[in-house]
């Protein structure tokens, strides 16, 4: 192929690619990026490109495309007087980068607020560091919704304010949920998140809910039945998720820190709560020290065990999984908390390549109407790490990158590394 004369250009050379469109590795590739697109992949001897290049070198190192967190937040712009203090520009921008630093490139943020969506321009514009941001709007729960009426007319408001999801909590009644979902479907907006009690899984999934995150509207479904019946009742409501082509966004890790079954001494000790305020993290402590939630069970480790049955049961037959981790939640760090997550899922029966799919080709399939990546190919959005093993054989390899590009931005491990440092040392000097 032959590129448009000197354009700008970053070429990554003599690369191991790992392209996510099928379980393979192509070896001693040459990479071509130019504006935010990959426009050539192929060998060296077949690639031409501008004399106006940034070359990286990829030599005995994997090209993969980036993650994403399809279950993220991101901090409020404008939190209001009674919002706690470290709710400032430091901390929005921080969260933002510390996607970045661990490879995430794309978030699906699950709660929005007042003046989120021009924040989501200046980072997708790339005047703000971050990854490419969809954004649900503010929340539909029990607080916000007091009538059927009220939740369509937000439904309506949700779309012409230009939000990409609606957010489903718990607390709407069955008729208000309805009306929201009838009028969803009329106006063209999707909406996903949690199953509200009086809707129950099989409504919501019925209702054409788009994502059920977290599984507990599963296992609150599942447990209404005993032993002798819970595995066919299983079958039953994994064939209606896969016929209603309902996502599922698991987030493993945190569940398991909300419902007590977690090691919380361990967690206290990771290395990665330098990156975040002293306030939020003394929250995490405290709740490790009385955990309390609404989530909480008398049987944690059996809840933890039926979470995990049901992930490897749908994994089995073929329900389209999505990474995603709540971040930032408890002990869920920004960015880090996806590899907090990753050995949850290889306990629940994923494979490497099909975890790694939940956070690339399934993503870009998620967002096929919205824009190409997920994947390393030709005309795909330049959404990259560059990483020092084979995450196919381990996964742990993908924190030991050299680099991440966004959007065809690239960050060097260097740059990413003098940046944490700086976050740190704000937080420490706090």
């Amino acid at each position: 192929m032959s590129c448009t004369p000197d354009q700008p250009q970053t070429v990554f050379s003599n690369v191991n690619v790992i392209p996510m469109n099928s379980d393979q590795i192509l070896e001693n590739q040459t990479v071509v990026v130019e504006g935010d697109r990959i426009v050539d992949i192929g060998s060296a001897s077949d690639i031409s490109f501008s004399s106006n290049v940034t070359i990286i070198d990829g030599t005995d190192k994997f090209l993969m495309p980036g993650l994403a967190e399809m279950h993220g937040h991101v901090p409020p712009t404008d939190p209001g007087e009674n919002a706690p203090d470290y709710f400032d520009d430091e901390y929005v921008e921080s969260t933002l980068f510390l996607y970045i630093s661990a490879g995430i490139t794309t978030v699906r943020g699950m709660l929005g607020y007042e003046n989120q969506l021009t924040l989501k321009d200046r980072v997708n514009s790339g005047e703000i560091i971050g990854p490419h941001l969809y954004l649900a709007g503010p929340s539909f729960n029990g607080n916000t919704i007091s009538s059927p009426e009220q939740a369509a007319q937000r439904v309506q408001e949700h779309k012409e304010e230009g939000w990409d999801l609606l957010k489903v909590h718990p607390g709407l009644s069955l008729e208000q949920y309805d009306a929201m979902a009838e009028t969803a479907h009329e106006v063209g907006i999707t909406f996903g998140g949690h199953v509200p009690a009086d809707v129950g899984v099989i409504h919501a999934i019925e209702s054409g809910q788009i994502t059920i995150d977290h599984v507990d509207g599963y296992v609150n479904y599942l447990r209404e039945f005993d032993d002798s019946e819970m595995e066919d009742k299983l079958a039953e409501v994994i064939q209606l998720t896969k016929e209603n082509d309902v996502w599922i966004v698991p987030t493993m890790a945190l569940w398991e820190t909300i419902i007590g079954a977690a090691d919380y001494e361990a967690m206290k000790k990771y290395d990665e709560l330098k990156y975040i305020p002293e306030a939020v993290k003394q929250n995490y402590f405290n709740f490790a020290d009385n955990p309390q939630s609404a989530y909480s069970t008398d049987n944690p480790q059996e809840h933890a065990e039926l979470r995990r049955k049901i992930l490897e049961e749908m994994n089995n037959a073929g329900v389209k999984i999505l990474m995603g981790t709540d971040a930032p939640q408890l002990f869920s760090v920004p960015g880090f908390s996806i590899h907090r997550e990753l050995p949850h899922m290889k306990a629940s029966g994923m494979n490497n390549y099909e975890i790694i799919q939940s956070g690339t080709k399934n993503v870009g399939d998620y967002f096929s109407e919205w824009d190409d990546f997920g994947t390393i190919q030709e005309g795909q959005r330049a959404d990259l790490i560059l990483v020092n093993g084979n995450p196919l054989e381990d996964l742990s390899v993908i924190q030991d990158h050299s680099g991440v590009m966004v959007q065809g931005k690239w960050y060097s491990r260097e740059m990413i590394d003098e940046k944490l440092n700086e976050i740190e040392e704000y937080y420490s000097n706090e």
